[in-house]
């Protein structure tokens, strides 16, 4: 869905806006997101996402339906996920209960980077919250590259690199226990690879993002070892806590992020409290790397989660 968006001004946004951070993250305010928005207010929260990466409304009363609804504003919208199963009755909702294992993040992430199409956006609404802990972090990856140094940028721009939901990280948080290694079973049931440039142009914005996380498996043309390192070294820039925002939860919340612009980290610090959230994700374009070239899919057919016709 393409939308005309226009500079944010106080005549123009009919809500408040509070900025959470000093690169990343707004609250907004005055908007009940279960009623029938208004195009103007449509068309004022993507473009403030767009400007803020990750925003946060508080004291909303969705439910599955109305969290569907909301995100179909903003777009067409991707099944619950490419292997792991949809809520029941709601194909696009993802439930994430924290309770069991396989459903803790704990590690830095853009979602669904293992397909030639991740999402555009994310929409996470907290249903129950642990009292203590379980807060998310983002992170901006824009201002991110902004800070490489300017030959570092350069080395940047030419990389490509190849995502998949069979990953590093994914050995170390499954290979703990039966339920674990079941999960991880289903989460690779079908093997997605995807080539994407390390730095790609948003479509909206027109600036420059890094596009990394722990679904890169390898840089192209770099052996393993190596491309480990410059990915760490590229990271660094992106974990900087400047270019970060931490999110407290409460029930009811909802945040929306900007995938093509972010990394977040769900932080597993609750041990056996129930935290149980419920996403829903907005299909995206292929990305573009700085010379024009498009992404690629390399093993994988994710146009069914992607709701898109073959050709």
């Amino acid at each position: 869905m393409n939308l005309t968006l226009f500079e944010i001004t106080s005549e123009t946004i009919p809500f408040k806006i509070c900025p959470l951070a000093g690169r990343i993250g707004a609250e907004i305010m005055g908007v009940d997101l279960s009623q029938d928005l208004s195009q103007q207010v449509v068309q004022a929260i993507r473009q403030t996402l767009v400007k803020y990466k990750v925003i946060f409304f508080r004291d909303q009363n969705l439910d599955s339906s109305g969290q569907v609804a909301f995100a179909r504003r903003f777009g067409q919208l991707t099944s619950a996920h490419p292997t792991m199963r949809s809520l029941d009755n709601h194909p696009e909702v993802l439930e994430l209960d924290c309770r069991h294992e396989s459903d803790r993040g704990n590690h830095w992430h853009t979602d669904i980077t293992f397909i030639d199409r991740p999402p555009m956006g994310t929409i996470l609404r907290a249903v129950e919250i642990p009292p203590v802990g379980g807060d998310t972090i983002w992170a901006n990856t824009t201002t991110a590259y902004q800070d490489l140094p300017k030959a570092l940028q350069q080395f940047a721009d030419q990389l490509w690199a190849v995502h998949s939901n069979v990953y590093d990280s994914a050995e170390a948080t499954f290979n703990c226990s039966d339920s674990l290694r079941d999960a991880k079973k289903l989460y690779t049931s079908t093997v997605y690879q995807a080539l994407h440039p390390v730095v790609h142009v948003h479509p909206e914005s027109g600036d420059r993002a890094l596009i990394l996380g722990s679904f890169v498996s390898q840089l192209q043309e770099f052996p393993k070892a190596e491309s480990r390192q410059i990915c760490q070294l590229l990271s660094a820039y992106i974990l900087r806590p400047r270019n970060t925002v931490r999110w407290h939860w409460q029930t009811g919340d909802i945040a929306f992020w900007d995938n093509r612009a972010t990394q977040h980290y769900a932080i597993d610090d609750f041990d056996s409290q129930p935290r149980f959230v419920q996403r829903v994700t907005i299909v995206g374009d292929l990305l573009v790397s700085v010379d024009g070239r498009k992404s690629q899919a390399i093993q994988g057919d994710s146009s069914a989660y992607n709701q898109l016709k073959k050709a």
